[in-house]
């Protein structure tokens, strides 16, 4: 996972927390989280990255709109950027 961006990460963990979203509803989720809007431009060539990288799939919801799933090695990834960040901070 050290070689994916800001940006990327926080795309998997949205990923990770959804069903299967479809690349706008990553977008709106994310949105939400930045205060700001993400343009298409920087958004799905950021989502192509994590699926040739084989963190997520992605698969068709219908002619136009694909669907974007966590696979196991991202599933894996986020568990193990987690107990990195563990090291360092405790929340608790």
């Amino acid at each position: 996972m050290n070689d994916l961006s800001g940006f990327q990460r926080d795309l998997l963990w949205v990923i990770a927390g959804q069903e299967q979203p479809s690349g706008q509803e990553v977008k709106n989720e994310l949105e939400e989280y930045v205060e700001g809007e993400i343009n298409h431009g920087r958004l799905y060539p950021n989502l192509d990255t994590l699926v040739n990288k084989s963190y997520v799939e992605k698969g068709p919801i219908d002619r136009r709109t694909n669907y974007y799933a966590i696979t196991e090695k991202g599933r894996e990834s986020l568990r193990e950027r987690r107990e990195w960040e563990g090291q360092y901070v405790s929340l608790d």
